[in-house]
């Protein structure tokens, strides 16, 4: 038995470009009838509505999106931060002649305005001016409705993660309850999901041969409404958990293709390097029926509705678990979900995008700059200064997409998908010879070479068939796969070739370090340390007990000991004063109290004072969300028989919250009142005393500086003085929330 390989992807630049190529890449994809009437054009073909600002450069949606389809031959024209009041901003640029793409922007918008305490933000990284409340609330539904009440009859294309994470029927934070498909509410004519060059220049190809949206059914990462089952599909019903009553076995939609076959005393041909079968998949049953299950690629698992989840955590986990098992592009089936009287149908993810294809996105004729309309409004000589996401990456290069760590706390697998896509060793350093060339203010200082993840670049599967048969959702987690290539070898020659370049000073790297994948390579780890460092480095070992770091899918401890003790001897070999920032989420699902206590515990140990807390954030469709919602772990299977299903323990309430939180700060006096209470209750007092062995002291400090009993009433303390070392985050956007302070937040964003 076997996964049936997807069939070959068309490539980026296979297809016929349309005829407004004659007109040449603009400058700046337009903003205004005057731009457009500077470029010689009478209208857009295509208008993009986003939420963030216009900054045209490959890290920014908007920009790798409109350059694409420029690419394309399609004139392309960009509304950004438009005041969403009325429709009459959606009518800046004309009607467009094919369609209205809508995106929310590079982060998901109620994630960008609410902390994790639900407080209003009052800042933007992704604003001129840094000014918040640019963009509205759910953005793209906001958008796609005034997209209709401009032109009613222009189709309504939805990208972004926005929209990626909520293509499903899925748990909404914010207002505490499980929210429909976007698409239901947007009324959109499709959603794209994940990374979407693929799927965008098919759509917007055969919509310019006049092929009507609602046919347009067939593309890979693409997402409808329909009300009548889709012709020649066969259904696996998935809609129920241990059926009661059933004579034979049900198919579980859970297994592999590996473990039926074992469950049978056989072989997966796939994985075994066997013969590749027919098309048809044959599972013997442990009765006298035999169940024929038809070709992958035509087969659709039908998930329980949203009215079924809405109403019962147990089915919303198992659907939580089935769409996370239906991710790989190799393997993935369709899923339909029901909706009131008509189905969401979510066809498989898009084929990753092979390395020519990551160079041409990212050698188009970026501008690398924010619009010039920008400089009018905040006074810089390019707006450059004015918008601190842009600042961020200014000069930074993404040299990957993708991540198969498969933290359950993150959305990359959801939105990006965990095949790593790589960029070619020529055009990385094509792009760092640009800013060097083109980029004002540039000083010979690159601030990243990264993505989700830094040091997962030409990382991936020893063997093209296996991966397309793998379904596990980690490469890493338990453990480090043996099927995974863990050669640092080629990172390490892009590194030394990079610093190299004639104006190139120094090369750091910003982004999040996978070290339990560094450690399998030394030779990385002393090339990183030696050369990469500015003095510290951020990775996150999240935790260090084993109950959260499960639920999570994170490795123990013991690999951050083993990174940080190589980290230590390089440094020393090279003669530097160097150190780790490790962080530490607070109220993950599968914490408990105690979890918290003794991390705290490790913190002081080892000489740890968190300036930059991450409370756990529950983005919609991620597994931990599901956790969340509904107790349960979907990692582990999910079933009605309490003996059979993991409950999870939930930090829920916001004195509990702000308990986990205060044990990553157990140095701030703020928190020692709450922290004496806690440790009290859980019969640890042993902890709270004045000596180097106790978490926390007896006396609290009062506010003209002196010291006064714990015991005394209405002790008042001091403010906790804010460390000298914070600094800016530098990872890239992967759909997670900031890390929680009293600062404004910094995304990378891609």
């Amino acid at each position: 038995m076997s996964a049936i390989a997807p069939p070959p992807a068309k490539p980026l630049t296979a297809y016929r470009p349309f005829w407004a190529k004659r007109f040449g890449p603009a400058p700046f994809l337009p903003m205004s009838r005057r731009e457009m009437d500077a470029l010689g054009w009478d209208s857009c073909d295509i208008i993009v509505v986003t939420g963030d600002a216009y900054v045209d450069h490959p890290s920014f949606g908007m920009a790798v999106i409109g350059r694409t389809l420029e690419a394309q031959g399609f004139r392309v024209g960009i509304i950004a931060q438009p005041d969403w009041q009325s429709a009459e901003p959606f009518k800046a640029l004309g009607k467009p002649n094919l369609f209205f793409g809508v995106t929310a922007g590079n982060m998901d918008s109620m994630i960008n305005r609410y902390t994790a305490d639900h407080k209003i933000r009052s800042d933007d990284a992704y604003t001129p001016g840094d000014v918040g409340g640019k963009r509205p609330d759910r953005a793209c539904l906001v958008y796609s409705q005034r997209c209709k009440e401009a032109w009613n009859d222009v189709p309504i294309v939805l990208g972004g993660i926005e929209a990626s994470l909520r293509r499903i029927a899925h748990y909404d934070y914010w207002q505490d309850k499980v929210r429909r498909s976007i698409l239901v509410d947007s009324k959109a004519d499709l959603l794209l999901y994940g990374n979407a060059e693929r799927a965008i220049i098919e759509i917007s190809h055969r919509l310019a041969r006049r092929e009507p949206v609602a046919q347009i059914t067939d593309v890979r990462g693409t997402a409808f409404m329909v009300r009548e089952p889709m012709p020649g599909w066969s259904e696996i019903d998935s809609t129920e958990v241990d059926r009661p009553g059933r004579i034979d076995q049900h198919i579980n939609p859970y297994q592999t293709t590996s473990e039926q076959a074992e469950a049978q005393g056989q072989t997966c041909a796939k994985e075994d390097g066997a013969a590749p079968p027919a098309a048809e998949i044959v599972v013997a049953m442990p009765t006298s029926r035999r169940v024929v299950m038809p070709a992958r690629e035509r087969t659709v698992i039908r998930l329980p509705t949203y009215e079924q989840v809405k109403s019962d955590a147990v089915l919303y986990a198992h659907a939580n678990r089935v769409l996370h098992l239906e991710t790989n592009p190799g393997n993935a089936r369709a899923l339909v979900q029901r909706h009131g009287e008509r189905d969401v149908w979510i066809n498989p993810p898009p084929i990753p995008l092979a390395t020519a294809e990551m160079d041409h996105v990212f050698d188009l004729p970026y501008a690398r700059s924010p619009h010039p309309a920008y400089a009018d409004e905040t006074g810089g000589h390019d707006g450059a200064t004015k918008i601190p996401a842009w600042e961020m990456i200014r000069f930074s290069v993404n040299i990957m997409r993708g991540c198969f760590g498969g933290c359950t706390f993150c959305s990359i697998t959801e939105h990006e998908g965990r095949i790593i896509q790589s960029r070619s060793e020529d055009s990385i350093i094509r792009e760092i010879e640009d800013i060097r060339d083109k980029v004002k203010g540039f000083t010979g200082v690159i601030s990243d070479l990264g993505g989700p993840t830094a040091n997962m670049w030409r990382i991936g599967c020893k063997s093209s068939e296996i991966e397309a048969a793998c379904r596990k959702p980690s490469c890493v987690y338990p453990g480090i796969c043996p099927n995974l290539n863990t050669d640092h070898g080629p990172l390490v020659k892009l590194y030394r070739r990079a610093r190299a370049l004639r104006g190139v000073k120094k090369i750091l790297i910003g982004s999040g370090l996978r070290y339990d994948l560094a450690v399998q390579s030394p030779e990385y780890v002393k090339e990183l340390v030696t050369h990469h460092v500015g003095g510290y480095l951020k990775i996150a070992p999240e935790h260090t007990e084993g109950g959260p770091l499960s639920k999570m899918m994170k490795p123990g401890i013991g690999s951050y000991e083993r990174f940080k003790k190589m980290f230590e001897q390089y440094s020393a070999e090279a003669g530097k004063k160097q150190y780790l920032i490790p962080y530490f989420i607070a109220a993950h699902p599968g914490t408990s109290d105690e979890d918290m206590m003794n991390l705290a515990i490790w913190l002081k140990k080892n000489g740890f004072k968190a300036d930059q807390v991450q409370t756990f954030y529950p983005s919609p469709m991620a597994t931990a969300t599901a956790m969340y919602h509904t107790n349960l772990n979907p990692l582990k299977g999910i079933s009605r028989n309490p003996e059979r299903a993991e409950r999870v323990d939930i930090v829920r309430g916001e004195r509990r919250r702000r308990l986990h939180k205060a044990f990553l700060r157990w140095h701030d006096p703020n928190n020692w009142p709450l922290l004496r209470d806690a440790l009290k209750a859980m019969g640890r007092a042993d902890l709270i005393g004045n000596g180097k062995l106790h978490l926390i002291p007896t006396y609290q400090p009062s506010t003209d500086g002196g010291y006064q009993s714990a015991r005394r009433k209405n002790s008042t303390p001091a403010p906790a003085k804010p460390s000298a070392r914070r600094g800016a985050m530098l990872t890239q956007h992967t759909g997670l929330p900031p890390r929680e302070t009293g600062t404004p937040p910094r995304r990378k964003p891609r």
